[in-house]
């Protein structure tokens, strides 16, 4: 029985040549799709999920109250973890570790730039980072103690065993190779090459002993069974112990769950890149459902054709269930063709995606999980696509088949038009979409920040330049193409110092009020390209600036000065004037509002202190080659032992949003497949619509309508289903896309040309797609038409 119903299904295959391909093709690209975001979700959803210890292992995380505000950070004070360890006996160890640096390696003739952290002693204990060589309970407990990975280990110590070896850094210290790491896991959010001794770090910045001050992120331990609730209730005033005047509370974040639920408001979580996988599991959900819609509608409307089939096995005694089991399975055999053709479709893309997302995404056939996963795919397609047009065939009145008077009910009719509406209500959603992510992007990216970041290089203040910056300025200022130089110990798109260490007069005290700073060089107003409402710039023929301020208009707002300049203001018990008052500009992410921002002289004219953080560089328009020779050269005079490494703001500022770019991307890709997926469906019902009305329309002709009339009368339905999918749509896409434009404080708003694009393109593509099909019928003789065999 089971040959004899696939022999059938195959020949209903090969006889419907034109419906096969639709279907398998339409099939195939669904599940294609699904396919590739279904391990793509899989991957993010893994993400730092591995480490032995992750039901245990947690971040501390801080709420910092302010004046109607909670702001939450994964920064902590840089002696939490020795301390924290000692006084909560349910955390089992504790350790800090920095963000990602880059230091420059030199062994023998070998001198080049590494990206790495560094981390405490147990770190290597609470992570799941195997080393090649090497005791992780030991590796980072020496301050000179440096692991590095095998990657690095070839670099320098190519053909020798580097445990032991010494690396210089920084052309400052010598270090000591004590480990060398595994490869990390492409599922771990952390990565680096490197790892130094967080003891060697603590040493040369002794604000990380202060309470006040925070930096490193700390991680903790718990032991076995203890309650997370319970430990949170302990460290929640824990800096408060240390500190009576702290406006801190602290709080544990599972740590596997830190990648996907990185965004905090009020203190709560809101969601992070949760939001993107939520997203594209919708849109997989989306373009699936699109595609078992084609082979629903045109298995319905092709079932006049197997209507006597199913009459006669009726007649002959074939049961319900068995004329069910026949059709999904003949669903299911369509599918699991579709299956082998997506997967190679797969196959031929993923370096693409691959190359879109920045991950290394494979097909893991040998993991039976993934092979259940994909059947299981295949399966559920299967029955979903197949059901209603199972149920539909075997219902038929095997009486009224064999008679030749098969009619569709108009319940039928209603449902085949309800999945039109459904399938193109989804592919409208999709269009809006993405035209919707597209503008905002572009709107990101060509937004005014209040300074010019064309033109506009930094490069990191180290080695001989942090003694010599005044007088490589200074030379760098004589240099063909080069305008203005200057410093900053933030880069231009991120400050990400801040402090409530500011007072006024007149200012409560009680209140506790949050300001970005940033400490900067002479000329820097004039090297970013800021503009100043009011007073001046930083100058080196006032040599009272090192205790004055600039301040950004939030900033004069939050104080209360309406003429700001001339005013005290007292920050970290400095008490000095504002010299200028500089229009607001965006100096971190454009998800945030500008915050009230306040600049100090980080060095005076004849200081001869150290200075650091970034070199800014603003080129002459157009001289930019010929500027980066002579900064180039002037740097290797300078510095020369260390690489020449700079960054243009305004890629950089690109790469800020590449989160968003991608999805852009992705949302005008999967949006493109759902709408050529619905036109293929559109192409079949139009196709078959033709099919059946070919006698009305040779009548038509005959009477002398014209080619013209109809294609419109072929169209006018399939435009009507369109326009009222369009209805149907909009207003969840705006209710949708409001929510996600939300999370941006500088936004695009949903301007009514979006939704008119949208309902002309969707109508544009449907009338292009029936009416190729509408054509063809309407140029048909009508002899042929009307001829009766």
């Amino acid at each position: 029985m089971l040959r004899n119903y696939i022999k059938i299904a195959w020949r209903n295959l090969w006889k419907n040549k034109t419906f096969s391909f639709i279907n398998i093709l339409g099939l195939a690209l669904g599940m294609a799709c699904s396919l590739l975001i279904m391990i793509w979700v899989q991957d993010e959803l893994h993400m730092d999920r591995y480490h032995k210890n992750d039901s245990r292992l947690y971040r501390v995380m801080e709420n910092q109250h302010y004046v109607g505000v909670i702001n939450t950070y994964a920064s902590t004070p840089g002696i939490l973890a020795e301390n924290i360890v000692k006084d909560i006996p349910e955390i089992q160890m504790a350790s800090q570790a920095l963000w990602e640096e880059s230091i420059l390696f030199t062994v023998g003739n070998i001198f080049e730039k590494e990206k790495g952290r560094s981390a405490q002693g147990d770190f290597l204990t609470m992570f799941s980072f195997p080393l090649k060589e090497g005791n992780p309970k030991t590796a980072l407990k020496r301050p000179d103690g440096l692991v590095i990975s095998q990657k690095l280990a070839d670099k320098y110590f190519k053909g020798q065993n580097p445990m032991g070896k010494t690396v210089r850094i920084d052309n400052k210290d010598d270090v000591m190779v004590t480990g060398i790491l595994a490869d990390i896991p492409e599922t771990s959010s952390l990565k680096f090459d490197f790892l130094l001794s967080y003891e060697r770090w603590q040493k040369t910045n002794t604000w990380s002993k202060d309470w006040e001050n925070n930096g490193p992120r700390c991680y903790v331990l718990l032991a076995p069974n203890t309650s997370v609730d319970k430990v949170n209730a302990k460290i929640k005033n824990y800096i408060k112990t240390k500190n009576k005047d702290s406006n801190v509370e602290l709080f544990l974040q599972n740590y596997g769950e830190s990648y996907l639920y990185s965004k905090w408001e009020g203190g709560k979580q809101t969601g992070g890149r949760i939001e993107y996988v939520k997203i594209f599991s919708i849109v997989a959900i989306f373009i699936l459902a699109i595609a078992c819609i084609n082979f629903m509608n045109l298995a319905t409307a092709r079932s006049v054709k197997r209507a006597k089939e199913v009459g006669v096995r009726k007649v002959v005694g074939a049961f319900r269930y068995s004329l069910v089991s026949q059709f999904l399975g003949e669903s299911i055999l369509i599918t699991l063709l579709s299956l082998v053709f997506s997967i190679l479709i797969v196959l031929l893309i993923l370096p693409v995606f691959n190359g879109l997302t920045e991950k290394q995404l494979t097909l893991n056939f040998a993991n039976p999980a993934f092979l259940l996963l994909m059947i299981g795919l295949a399966m559920l397609t299967g029955l979903i696509s197949g059901s209603y047009p199972a149920l539909f065939m075997s219902s038929l009145n095997p009486v009224v088949i064999l008679k030749g008077g098969l009619k569709f009910k108009s319940s039928a009719t209603y449902f085949r038009k309800g999945l039109v509406i459904l399938q193109f209500g989804l592919s409208i959603m999709l269009i809006l979409g993405t035209i919707v992510v597209y503008r905002q992007i572009q709107f990101i990216q060509n937004k005014n920040l209040g300074y010019n970041r064309e033109d506009l290089l930094y490069m990191p203040l180290e080695g001989d330049l942090q003694k010599n910056f005044q007088t490589f300025r200074q030379e760098l200022e004589k240099q063909p193409g080069i305008k203005a130089v200057t410093c900053s110990q933030s880069d231009p798109l991120a400050v990400g110092s801040s402090t409530q260490g500011v007072r006024w007069p007149g200012k409560d005290t009680t209140q506790l009020i949050l300001f970005s700073q940033n400490a900067v060089s002479f000329d820097y107003v004039r090297t970013m390209g800021i503009k100043l409402l009011d007073g001046r710039d930083f100058s080196t023929d006032y040599s009272t600036d090192t205790s004055n301020y600039l301040i950004n208009e939030a900033s004069a707002r939050k104080i209360g000065y309406k003429n700001p300049v001339g005013k005290e203001l007292t920050m970290w018990g400095k008490k000095g004037k504002i010299i200028g008052l500089m229009k607001d500009f965006h100096f971190n992410s454009l998800h945030t509002a500008i915050e009230p921002l306040i600049l100090r002289l980080e060095r005076g004219a004849n200081d001869t202190t150290n200075y650091w953080g970034n070199v800014l560089v603003r080129t002459q328009a157009g001289q930019t080659k010929q500027a980066l020779a002579s900064m180039e050269a002037s740097f290797k005079k300078f510095n020369p032992r260390f690489p020449f490494n700079y960054f243009f703001t305004d890629q950089e500022f690109a790469n800020l949003y590449k989160a968003e770019n991608t999805v852009s991307k992705l949302s005008s890709y999967f949006a493109f497949l759902a709408i050529f997926i619905s036109c293929l469906g559109l192409f079949g019902l139009a196709a078959f619509t033709a099919e059946q009305r070919t006698k009305e329309i040779g009548v038509r002709k005959v009477l002398g309508a014209s080619v013209a009339n109809l294609v419109g009368m072929l169209s006018k339905e399939f435009i009507q289903l369109v326009l009222f999918a369009a209805l149907l749509a909009f207003p969840l896409g705006w209710y949708f896309l409001s929510g996600w434009l939300e999370k941006y404080a500088y936004r695009i708003n949903l301007e009514w040309w979006y939704f008119a694009a949208t309902i002309v393109l969707a109508v544009l593509i449907a009338v292009l797609t029936v009416s190729f099909q509408s054509i063809k019928t309407a140029l048909v003789n009508p002899v042929k038409s009307l001829r009766s065999e």
